[in-house]
């Protein structure tokens, strides 16, 4: 099984004490690296322009689950340990296009956003 990338976005309102005081966000970024496994990749962005859903996290397929037609999942309001857990369990599962979503994740999941070409 090839490697689901995990992105957390640290942006302008994603991993800030200012829009989430009282959350780890540096912590975050550690305890789902810890969780996905050394086989799994997480990483940070800088703004993917969604602050409304703040803290994003994006989950993308694996590139065999990705040829088969799996799509990156967006997730919104992950502020939480226990989201994060699900998170971390789902990627070691095989996460999109593998392994089927945690329902606590569905109900976290939004669009893909719709950029305009300038």
């Amino acid at each position: 099984m090839s490697a689901v990338t995990v992105t957390v976005c640290r942006g302008c309102c994603c991993g800030t004490a200012r829009k989430h005081p009282g959350v780890d966000h540096d912590g975050q970024v550690g305890r789902l690296r810890a969780a996905a496994g050394h086989h799994h990749r997480v990483r940070t962005s800088g703004c993917l322009n969604v602050c409304g859903e703040s803290n994003v996290v994006v989950v993308q397929p694996a590139p065999e689950a990705r040829r088969g037609g799996a799509r990156p999942v967006w997730l919104g309001t992950v502020l939480d340990g226990d989201v994060e857990s699900r998170i971390a369990e789902w990627v070691r599962a095989g996460g999109p296009g593998v392994a089927p979503m945690p329902p606590a994740l569905r109900a976290l999941a939004f669009p893909a956003p719709r950029w305009k070409a300038h």
